[in-house]
């Protein structure tokens, strides 16, 4: 399929949910298209991003601070920070699985999005939103999930893409804050990307002035998408 004979639309302005007194305008790719894994990954190299079952990107008239980036996993070095926090976390096991719908799993959302994003476009959380927000979609959706002593403390939400991983949303028990499970879980699908040969993970998009974004640039080298083309910074 020729991805630019897909329709899009486009909402009408809203507020931003990264930056205060901004208005922002999304473009949305037509829910009535036959979405597949293939599709889906072109559309992430031209900055598309899924949240559920929805493929969409910024495209806000009068700012371009959502920069879509991508880590290149064979060249990508571990800053000293990354370094510790992979080993603080040592102890930590992971696994792979295909579903999250337990109440074991949303327990652990419940409470992150409560205390950690109080303020946010998620809270309160619900049981049909945490389905519709972190829904497994095109065969292509995998769960990471970390546990200490067998409890559950992360789960990283991974979409494969045919040229990488998209790390989609992370959440973890916010008593464990001091363990870095965020830095992990982006460490831990590098590993993964390089292991199935793959060469990019996919972090979303980076915005400056934004502080919860800002993590996104300890990852080094990195791609980002400008201009239509994707661009790197060591």
């Amino acid at each position: 399929m020729d991805i630019s004979s897909i329709k899009l639309y486009a909402t009408h302005e809203h507020p931003c949910s990264y930056l205060k007194n901004r208005s922002a305008t999304t473009i949305f790719v037509d829910p009535l298209l036959n979405m597949n894994g293939r599709i889906y990954s072109e559309l992430s190299d031209f900055g598309f991003r899924r949240s559920g079952s929805h493929v969409y990107r910024p495209n806000c008239r009068n700012c371009q601070a959502c920069i879509p980036v991508r880590i290149p996993v064979d060249i990508f070095r571990p800053n000293r920070s990354q370094k510790r926090c992979e080993k603080r976390n040592q102890d930590v096991s992971m696994n792979i699985v295909s579903s999250i719908k337990t109440d074991e799993h949303y327990a652990l959302y419940e409470r992150y999005i409560c205390l950690r994003h109080s303020d946010g476009d998620m809270f309160p959380p619900s049981r049909e939103q945490y389905d519709d927000f972190l829904s497994s979609e095109w065969g292509v959706t995998r769960y990471l999930e970390f546990r200490l002593s067998g409890r559950l403390i992360a789960v990283a939400v991974s979409d494969r893409l045919d040229q990488g991983l998209s790390a989609i949303y992370t959440f973890f028990d916010p008593d464990e804050e001091a363990r870095s499970l965020g830095v992990l879980a982006v460490m831990r699908q590098i590993d993964l990307a390089r292991s199935l040969g793959l060469p990019y993970v996919y972090l979303g998009y980076w915005i400056k002035e934004c502080e919860k974004m800002r993590y996104k640039n300890q990852y080094r080298p990195l791609q980002a998408y400008i201009n239509n083309t994707w661009l790197t910074f060591d």
